[in-house]
């Protein structure tokens, strides 16, 4: 039961992720899987919690676990990027073509059509940012970075810095580029920061 659902889960990602929510149907599912209506509704009850548990699987992202006590900013700069690495190495590597405008229209297919995605998602953004302003405090502490500096300012431009990484996928530089340049204009902001 549990591998006739995740095969369910995986073929209808391939069909969400190249269509769109509202072009692919349950019959579309159903042909794609080779399953009767009737079989497919024996697992999700209707497209939506199949979409549901298309996400939960596919767009799962984690945040960097660090003891913000003790980590200088330059190390939680290192890790973000490896964890941004991971991430997107997860998020492209169920995809044999490397489609980022796909991508792109399949999160805001979950923004618009997974009730609590777009409130999850935003406590996700706000429990990172938090979680970066109290590094950056311990790091104007310890004399790391400059003293005249806002940690709230700093930790939502080093967010934007992160969010860049998706439009540089977009402009059509490769996953290893992207991160390569993330890690290059990460590098650059921390020796604006630095004392």
């Amino acid at each position: 039961m549990d591998n006739t659902k995740e095969f369910i889960i995986d073929e209808a990602f391939k069909l969400f992720l190249n269509h769109s929510y509202e072009a692919v149907s349950i019959s579309d599912i159903s042909q794609a899987i080779g399953f009767t209506k009737g079989a497919l509704y024996h697992h999700f009850k209707n497209k939506e919690e199949l979409f549901r548990s298309v996400i939960d699987k596919y767009l799962y992202i984690s945040g960097v676990d660090v003891d913000v006590e003790t980590i200088r900013f330059d190390e939680f700069i290192a890790l973000s990027v490896e964890q941004a690495k991971k991430i997107f190495r997860r998020l492209f590597s169920f995809s044999l073509v490397f489609t980022p405008i796909s991508y792109l229209s399949f999160i805001s297919d979950a923004f618009r059509h997974y009730p609590g995605y777009a409130e999850a998602q935003g406590d996700f953004v706000n429990n990172e940012i938090e979680k970066t302003i109290k590094v950056l405090e311990k790091a104007i502490q310890r004399g790391e970075i400059r003293g005249d500096l806002s940690p709230s300012l700093v930790a939502m431009n080093f967010f934007s810095i992160n969010m860049g990484l998706a439009g540089n996928l977009v402009r059509n530089i490769s996953i290893d580029d992207a991160i390569e340049l993330l890690k290059q204009q990460s590098s650059e902001f921390y020796k604006l920061l630095k004392n």
